[in-house]
């Protein structure tokens, strides 16, 4: 009832699907349970769910925002207006003054008035596209969806191609979260002060049951997991204290006996160098040796030459 040619495709519709509450097989459901509402058209992008029938008593938009009115000593009129805003928003001067020009316009009703009714650069048209983006937000279970949602449909309901910038333009209306990557928006009527929501559907209340029985099993695994670990670690624990008593009787280093040691691992090096004879004419290294240790490193002496020449005198350093 919202779009231009009372017709959606059923691939963008299938992003809005979990937040209004649509099964997975909706696709093939709607229009088999209820064939006096709803039909499938072939278009040039696809299948399209098309309006059969148009119910006057749906098309009626949602009332303007209800604001509560500051607590006043004197019950009378505010001399000068003020933007209702949640608690903690500051907004600049300029800005407060769009947004009391914005309230002051009548309100546009989604239903009856087309996209091609006003200008598209307009207060008229942003009005209107407020108005759409309520209404499709007050049909969401949670009162929320994420803004890349909403862009699939800017032809179909006529919104702007800024269409998040409108929105952050409103915060008097739209709440934005820009918690990861993705923003969502919010309908700040349909949430208290405190930001708990005031009206629950039956489907919502289903959800947060199963969330909780998954929020159960997974602390369930974690204390399991916890108590094995802690049995682990005890185990670990007692097997280290004795560990530590045995240690005190089999490794004494105060009461070591080097003798013993020496008894018990011999691997036959202890003697490798009482053999070694620095005496005698042919032992070469031992003469050598016994020449340093004389004093004498260099010296002038005999080399023979070998292939039958004879002996040079080799000049010293």
């Amino acid at each position: 009832m919202l779009s231009s040619h009372h017709r959606l495709l059923l691939s963008k519709m299938v992003h809005l699907a979990p937040d209004l509450g649509l099964p997975p097989n909706f696709r093939s459901r709607l229009c088999n349970d209820f064939p006096d509402k709803f039909k499938t058209v072939e278009t040039s992008y696809g299948r399209a769910l098309e309006l059969v029938s148009w119910d006057s008593n749906l098309a009626k938009p949602l009332p303007p925002p209800a604001f509560r009115s500051p607590d006043l000593i004197v019950d009378r009129p505010l001399k000068f207006k003020q933007v209702r805003l949640r608690k903690g928003l500051n907004i600049k001067r300029r800005h407060q003054n769009f947004l009391l020009k914005f309230e002051e316009m009548p309100e546009v009703c989604p239903y009856r008035n087309p996209v091609d009714a006003f200008a598209k650069v307009s207060l008229e048209a942003e009005k209107r596209s407020c108005s759409v983006v309520r209404e499709v937000l007050g049909m969401m279970i949670e009162k929320s969806t994420l803004i890349d949602h909403l862009t699939h449909f800017r032809k179909e309901f006529g919104l702007p191609n800024k269409l998040r910038a409108m929105i952050i333009r409103h915060p008097e209306l739209f709440y934005v979260s820009l918690k990861g990557q993705r923003h969502s928006v919010f309908l700040v009527e349909g949430f208290g002060e405190k930001g708990e929501l005031l009206e629950k559907d039956e489907i919502l209340l289903l959800r947060n049951k199963w969330r909780d029985l998954v929020r159960e099993s997974k602390r369930m695994r974690r204390e399991r997991r916890k108590g094995k670990d802690d049995k682990y670690i005890g185990g670990f624990s007692h097997i280290a204290e004795n560990n530590e008593d045995d240690s005190d009787d089999d490794y004494d280093v105060e009461n070591f006996d080097i003798d013993n040691f020496k008894d018990g691992y011999d691997d036959g090096f202890e003697e490798i160098f009482e053999d070694l004879s620095f005496e005698g004419e042919d032992d070469d290294y031992g003469s050598l040796l016994a020449q340093n240790m004389n004093g004498e490193f260099w010296t002038a002496g005999h080399f023979p030459i070998q292939n039958g020449l004879e002996e040079a005198q080799v000049q010293p350093w």
